[in-house]
């Protein structure tokens, strides 16, 4: 017999395998807040989740209760309690429901705005996380900001059918406080600030800067900029150790603190080497309490400062972890060495860099590192109430574009001192700019026809030097005794602009000297004025007594005018009979000349070249005007008379003149042509028989054809 053994499955309770477990999850899921961060794999993320992040995302998925297959709620849903049967929830009658959740008090308001401010304004300490609370409010540029009354009071409030103002709102309560407002207001009225008056057109106006004094303040080159400021991270400001100040932009910096305060700002004084190292000290000093700053030379082979700014490149791209790479942008003047500073920090040559203004013209990215990129920006130059001389001695204009460039070497030359001027150049000798630049012409070889120096060449030498810091230069540091520089720079621009007023003086001595003796030196025609009857009498300074003439009269004087007087008396018939006498003798003197000339032409042996010879038929015409020949044979022959006077000539000649004669004689063009030196139409124009008749006319003779 077989007994059938039949054996139930084990069953067990779902419920109670599903529950859930009970202390920390070991599990290193993505949706763990309990999981360690060291176990967690990025797989790419910036950061692994937080606990708030995965909690809030928990909430998204689980809104709902979980139940199983008979409804019974197994997991609450957020904010889900089960009560027992029978119960009922309800909110305890508490007033703090509806009040404040969390209150601060006025000190400690204070002390936070206080605490704030500071760190906003410690250039070495960064915000990392902004906070919550509204920083608007405690700020006191939001305090002072003015607004609108368009905000407040719209026009269709104020104005038309649906207006709502019944008067307007006064800042005063009465007349009289009213008028003392308008009294101060007027007292505090300037005219020259008034741009609603309207002004009369002046006779002389300013012409329009010229093109090349523009250089920097282009549409474009703003455009550049900003676009370097926005890619940017960190903005570092190249300045010029020599004029930090001068070389620094204000504007720049007002834009970055109101519009993008995140961005961080740094200065770099470029160009150490040009000034003493304690000149370095103060400015960076002085420099460091508002902005970070650091010295730097730029030179790949000679570098200064380079290990420092690449630390603190590398402690900012820590502080933006969250981001794969920061970008350094490099903003500044022209010509302050942003390009070398890039090329400095790479080592090798990675931009195009030029001792002048603008070599730059579009912005670039320079890979630095991994996480650091380099944003090179054309130089920009922003608006100021500068004079040019100030632009050209900052660097920002190109020397060569001067059309005048002896204009700015005077107040270079107040700015340097005059040791270092005669160590550079060797000139020793000088009190003013002139006798400067014409002493280093002379010594450089520099000069014009006749030895007259070149000066512009000579001051744009001088000025190119001077952007290129070969003149020692730099702007004494705010804070430390400077007492006995500007001594010595006071009392050397004032010994040269007394030398100045003396040469000037000097210089217009001499022309009125001049113009006298010239004037002395003219013939004039002489008059006794002392014979003038006054019809109207003069006393005191206006009564003056004659100048001695310094010409003598001639002894004629008066016969001619006795004479002059008999010929209007007599109608003019004295005058032509002297015409008639003067035609007379001129004639007598060119039959002279004409006979004269005659018998120069028989005794010479030259050929006049380009005249033709005078027929027997023509000589003998009485008809012939004599005044013509004589014109002819005067301008293409020389008489004998005027070597002697050419002698006596080239005495007075100055060397200028000399020289020129000389030029004039010479053949301007080099090498001869074949057709110039011969004969080639005419081959036996010299063998013809010069006896023939048929000679004196011009042209070939035909016979003439028998009947």
């Amino acid at each position: 017999s077989y007994r059938l053994v039949v054996k139930m499955g084990k069953t067990q309770d779902r419920q109670k395998k599903r529950a859930p477990k009970e202390g920390f999850v070991k599990s290193s899921n993505s949706m763990n807040p309990d999981r360690k961060l060291k176990n967690v794999d990025l797989r790419g993320a910036p950061k692994a989740r937080d606990k708030a992040t995965i909690k809030r995302l928990q909430m998204y998925r689980t809104g709902k209760a979980k139940c199983n297959r008979y409804g019974k709620v197994i997991k609450e849903a957020v904010f889900q309690h089960s009560l027992k049967s029978g119960t009922q929830a309800r909110v305890e009658p508490n007033q703090r429901w509806f009040g404040n959740t969390k209150v601060i008090g006025q000190k400690s308001l204070q002390k936070f705005q206080d605490e704030m401010g500071k760190v906003l304004k410690d250039p070495y300490q960064v915000v990392m996380r902004q906070t919550q609370l509204p920083i608007s409010l405690i700020k006191e540029a939001a305090k002072n900001q003015r607004v609108h009354i368009l905000d407040t009071e719209p026009f269709g409030s104020v104005f038309g059918s649906k207006k709502t103002r019944k008067k307007p709102n006064l800042k005063v309560a009465s007349i009289e406080e009213f008028a003392k407002q308008a009294q101060s207001a007027e007292e505090k009225y300037d005219v020259e600030d008034d741009i609603d008056l309207v002004r009369a057109i002046p006779d002389n106006m300013d012409k329009p800067p010229q093109w090349f004094l523009k250089a920097g303040q282009s549409k474009r080159i703003w455009n550049e900029l900003y676009k370097v400021i926005d890619s940017s991270d960190v903005v570092i400001q190249v300045l010029d150790a020599r004029d930090p100040m001068g070389t620094r932009s204000r504007l720049i910096e007002k834009y970055m603190r109101v519009e993008c305060p995140h961005k961080h700002l740094i200065f770099v004084l470029n160009k150490v080497d040009l000034v003493p190292v304690w000149v370095t000290q103060k400015w960076v000093a002085v420099l460091s309490q508002e902005y970070p700053s650091l010295a730097f030379h730029s030179s790949i082979t000679n570098a200064f400062g380079k290990g420092a700014l690449i630390n603190l490149l590398r402690q900012f791209s820590k502080l933006h972890e969250d981001k794969k790479q920061i970008s350094v942008g490099l903003i500044g003047f022209p010509n302050v060495g942003k390009s070398s500073i890039i090329n400095t920090l790479r080592s090798r040559k990675v931009c195009n860099v030029a001792p002048i203004a603008g070599e730059t013209k579009v912005w670039q990215y320079v890979t630095l590192m991994r996480r650091i990129y380099l944003i090179d920006c054309p130089g920009v130059v922003p608006p100021s109430k500068e004079s040019d001389v100030a632009m050209v001695l900052k660097g920002c204009v190109r020397i060569e574009y001067l059309e005048m460039p002896t204009e700015y070497i005077p107040p270079m030359l107040e700015r340097v001192k005059h040791e270092y001027l005669r160590r550079t150049y060797k000139v020793d000798d000088w009190t003013t700019p002139d006798e400067f630049m014409e002493a280093f012409a002379r010594r450089s070889g520099k000069l014009l026809k006749g030895g007259e120096p070149d000066l512009n060449a000579v001051a744009k030498m001088i000025l190119n030097d001077w952007q290129r810091g070969k003149i020692p230069y730099f702007v004494p540091p705010p804070g430390h005794d400077s007492h006995n520089y500007d001594r010595l720079k006071m009392v050397e621009n004032e010994a040269m602009a007394m030398s100045i007023v003396e040469k000037a003086e000097e210089d217009e001595q001499a022309e009125l000297e001049r113009v006298q003796n010239k004037n002395e030196s003219l013939p004039y025609i002489w008059q006794n004025l002392g014979k003038i009857v006054l019809s109207v009498q003069y006393t005191g300074d206006d009564d003056r007594p004659l100048e001695p003439m310094t010409q003598e009269p001639n002894d004629q004087s008066d016969v001619e005018d006795e004479t002059a007087e008999d010929e209007i008396e007599n109608g003019g018939e004295n005058e032509k009979e002297n015409e008639a006498t003067k035609i007379n003798d001129e004639n007598l003197e060119s039959l002279e000349n004409v006979s004269d000339d005659k018998t120069n032409e028989s005794k010479e042996t030259e050929e006049i070249i380009g005249e033709d010879e005078l027929s027997s038929e023509e000589e003998e015409d009485s008809t012939i005007d004599q005044t013509s020949v004589i014109k002819k044979v005067r301008r293409k022959r020389k008489p004998r008379g005027d070597d002697e006077e050419d002698t006596n000539l080239q005495v007075d000649l100055t060397s200028k003149q000399r020289r020129k004669m000389e030029r004039d004689q010479k053949r301007k063009k080099i090498g001869s042509d074949f057709y110039e030196v011969t004969n080639v139409k005419n081959k036996n124009r010299n063998k013809v028989d010069m006896t023939d008749s048929r000679m004196g006319k011009r042209g070939h003779s035909k016979k003439k054809p028998k009947k």
